[in-house]
C-alpha cells in the first residue's frame, strides 16, 4: 500500500527487453535506497513494481506486457514519480493507494491560475462513477483532491509545492496519465451490489 505522497522524482534510464516486457533501470533521485531490499515494492507513476536488483543509487524492476498495456510512462526513458511502500507505523498523508492503476486518463486543460495550475482530466467512462467532488484520486501516483466532477471530466487544483515535487509540472493538454480511483469507493460499490444481488 502507498499514500500517494511522492518521495522523489527519479528517472528511467534504460529499458532492457525481456522475453516478456522490459527490465527498467531507474535512477532513484532523492529516494533513499538504504532501507530497500530485493522484493520490496516501489510505486512508479502510481504503478507498484517489485525491486529485482539494486546498484548504488539505481535499482531495477521488471514490467510485464499487461502492465505496459494498461498504463503510461513505463515504456520510455524519462522522469518518474517514486514512492516506497508504506510501513504500518507511517503517517497516511494522502489516501490509501494500492498501486494498481485502474485506467489511463487524458489531460484536457493545464491552465495557470496565479501560481497554481488548474488540471482538467477526462477519465475512462467505466471509472468516472468512482470519482466524486472533493474526493480522492491518484494521478501518476500523486494523491489529489478533486474540485469539480462533470460526467467523465474532473478538475484538480495543483499548488506550487505539488508542481515542484512531482512530474505533474510537465503535463499539457493531450498528455495521458495513470489513474487510480478511491479504494473505498470500489468496496462500497461491491458491498451495495452484493446486497442488491442477494435481495
Amino acid at each position: 500500500m502507498f499514500s500517494g505522497i511522492i518521495a522523489a522524482v527519479g528517472r528511467i534510464t534504460d529499458l532492457t527487453p525481456r522475453e516478456a516486457g522490459y527490465r527498467l533501470t531507474v535512477e532513484s533521485g532523492g529516494l533513499g535506497l538504504e532501507d530497500v531490499q530485493l522484493g520490496d515494492s516501489i510505486a512508479h507513476n502510481g504503478v507498484c513494481l517489485t525491486v529485482v536488483a539494486i546498484d548504488g543509487p539505481r535499482f531495477m524492476v521488471d514490467v510485464s506486457p499487461e502492465t505496459l498495456r494498461c498504463t503510461v510512462g513505463l515504456d520510455a526513458p524519462g522522469e518518474i514519480n517514486l514512492e516506497k511502500a508504506l510501513r504500518l507505523a507511517d503517517r497516511l498523508g494522502g489516501h490509501l493507494v494500492s498501486g494498481h492503476v485502474d485506467g489511463v486518463g487524458e489531460v484536457l486543460r493545464f491552465d495557470p491560475v496565479g501560481d497554481n495550475r488548474l488540471l482538467a482530466i477526462r477519465a475512462p467512462a467505466e471509472l468516472s462513477r468512482y470519482i466524486a467532488r472533493k474526493g480522492s484520486v491518484t494521478v501518476n501516483g500523486v494523491s489529489l483532491t478533486t474540485n469539480t466532477v462533470e460526467g467523465d471530466d474532473f478538475t484538480i487544483n495543483l499548488i506550487p509545492h505539488t508542481l515542484e515535487m512531482t512530474t505533474l509540472r510537465h503535463l499539457q493538454p493531450g498528455s495521458k496519465v495513470n489513474l487510480e480511483v478511491d479504494l473505498i469507493a470500489r468496496y462500497c460499490e461491491r458491498l451495495l451490489s452484493a446486497d442488491q444481488d442477494a435481495a
